[in-house]
C-alpha cells in the first residue's frame, strides 16, 4: 500500500491519499476541504478514486465529504454511528468556520470495532478509539505496520478532548488498549502535524508514554 499526505483547509488537516500498487484503486481518508487538490492529487497519482473513509465526524476531517460524494459518487465508510450528531452538524460547523462547502451526508456504512474496509487488494483494520469523539476509528494496515488515527494521538501529544461529548478517560484507554498492542513499530498518520511510531510516543509522549 501507497500513500500520500494533502494537508487541507486552514486547520491543515492531514488528509491521505491510499492506493493499492496492483490494481490501482484508491481511498481517501478524511477529506476535510480543498476538494480540487485532493483530486489533483489522485491525478498526478494515476490512481483511481473508489472510496471515502473516515475517522470522525469533525469539520476538518470530514467537511468535503458531501462535495465529494456530490462530484464523484463514492461510497462513505465510517465513521462509527456515535458521530451521527456531528455529521448533522456538519453545514452548520461550515458556517461558523467560514466552509461554506461544507454539507451533511449519510455514510454508507458506519463502521464498528473490529470491522474491516477495502479497496483494490488492500484490507484494513477498523478500531474503535472513542475519546476524540464517541464515534472515532482508526484505520490500520497489518502488512504496512500503517495506522491512520486521526485526532487520536499526536506526536507528543493526545487529541483533545474539551469539545462536546470529549471524554479524557476514554481517549487515554483507546490509546492504551488499542493502539499499543498493535505494536511499537508502528508508523502512524495523525489527524494533524507530522508522523511518528508508538514506540517513540510510548517513550516520549507526556500525556500517555508508558513514564506519563
Amino acid at each position: 500500500m501507497q500513500y500520500k499526505i494533502i494537508p487541507v483547509t486552514p486547520f491543515q488537516q492531514n488528509c491521505t491519499l491510499l492506493w493499492c500498487e496492483d490494481t490501482g484503486e484508491a481511498a481517501v481518508v478524511d477529506p476535510g476541504g480543498d476538494i480540487d487538490s485532493i483530486l489533483a492529487a489522485v491525478e498526478r497519482q494515476g490512481v483511481k478514486l473508489v472510496k471515502i473513509l473516515l475517522t470522525h465526524g469533525h469539520i476538518d476531517h470530514a467537511g468535503g465529504t458531501a462535495e465529494l460524494v456530490a462530484r464523484l459518487g463514492l461510497p462513505v465508510e465510517g465513521p462509527q454511528e456515535g458521530d451521527q450528531l456531528w455529521i448533522e452538524q456538519l453545514a452548520q460547523q461550515g458556517r461558523m468556520f467560514g466552509l461554506a462547502s461544507a454539507g451533511s451526508f449519510t455514510p454508507d456504512r458506519w463502521l464498528q470495532d473490529g470491522d474491516q474496509v477495502g479497496f483494490g487488494n488492500i484490507t484494513l483494520d477498523v478500531l474503535h478509539c472513542p475519546g476524540h469523539t464517541p464515534g472515532h476509528v482508526v484505520f490500520f494496515h497489518a502488512p504496512s505496520k500503517l495506522a491512520l488515527v486521526g485526532d487520536v494521538l499526536f506526536q507528543g501529544s493526545i487529541g483533545r478532548t474539551d469539545l462536546p461529548d470529549g471524554d479524557t478517560h476514554a481517549l487515554l484507554n483507546s490509546i492504551r488498549s488499542k493502539l499499543w498492542p498493535l505494536g511499537n513499530e508502528v508508523r502512524f498518520i495523525p489527524g494533524h502535524g507530522p508522523m511518528s511510531s508508538f514506540g517513540d510516543e510510548r517513550r516520549y509522549n507526556p500525556f500517555v508514554g508508558d513514564h506519563a
